[in-house]
This record gives C-alpha cells, sequence and structure tokens, in this order.
C-alpha cells in the first residue's frame, strides 16, 4: 500500500493547483506562432476528451474551456494518489483586429489542440502601385 506521511500534503496540492508550478502550470500551456499569413496556437490538453472541449469567440475574445473528469469510476475505488489536475481549464486569447476571428480552424489529436488563426486580407501586406509620368511639361511664361 502507498502511504504518505506530510502534514502539510493538502496544502501544497491547494497552492499547486491555483499557482501552478514550473513542471506543470496550473493552465494550460500554450505555444504561439506565425506561420505565413495565419497564427497557429497549440494547447496541452492530455486526458481531454475531446467533447468536453468548448471554443467561443465573442467580441475579439477566443476562449478555450476544457473539462478533465476524474479517473475513478465507481463508489468502491479507493483514491490512494490525486497529483493529476481535474475540473475545468479556462484560457483567454485577445485577437488583434488584423486576424479573421470568422476563420478559426481546430484540430485534436493525440492531446494537442492546435488552433488555426488567419490574418485579414485587409491587414496583409500588399504592394502599391506607383504612377509615374514621362512625359515633360513645357512651363510657359
Amino acid at each position: 500500500m502507498l502511504m504518505r506521511t506530510d502534514p502539510f500534503r493538502e496544502l501544497d496540492r491547494l497552492a499547486q493547483q491555483v499557482f501552478g508550478t514550473p513542471t506543470r502550470p496550473a493552465m494550460m500551456p500554450m505555444d504561439a506562432y506565425r506561420r505565413g499569413d495565419q497564427f497557429v496556437v497549440q494547447f496541452d490538453l492530455p486526458g481531454i476528451d475531446a467533447g468536453s472541449l468548448d471554443l467561443e469567440v465573442e467580441q475579439n475574445v477566443l476562449t478555450v474551456k476544457a473539462t478533465r473528469q476524474a479517473a475513478t469510476s465507481g463508489d468502491d475505488d479507493e483514491v490512494l494518489i490525486a497529483e493529476r489536475p481535474q475540473g475545468t481549464f479556462t484560457r483567454q486569447l485577445f485577437l488583434g483586429d488584423t486576424l479573421d476571428a470568422e476563420s478559426i480552424g481546430a484540430d485534436y489529436e493525440a492531446g494537442v489542440l492546435t488552433l488555426t488563426i488567419p490574418v485579414r486580407e485587409a491587414a496583409k501586406p500588399r504592394k502599391v502601385a506607383i504612377n509615374t509620368s514621362t512625359e515633360r511639361q513645357a512651363i510657359k511664361a
């Protein structure tokens, strides 16, 4: 039988859930980078069922919600150690006006949620044509 004798265990567990640790943050770990004309955002969500994921965009704020249920399956289960975080995790991203919030793509594979956010057409760099006049006009005095 596993046994741990630490009088501050519950206090440490609560502090880790609220503040996180360097190896296990309290929120969803995220990577974000630009790939050409789109931004890619990846969230690590191991053990999350795809059906419990929820994405919502409201006024350029993208909200990601994920729920992890307890691993115990019945009343007869005796929990010996419960260190994996469970419950509902939420993270919000503020999308700039240059991003197209209407065309966000989302894929979930192997515990990684990948969002693809394209740049709006109006915000993409473009070349401006320069008009030149090759004819010289004489100045009359």
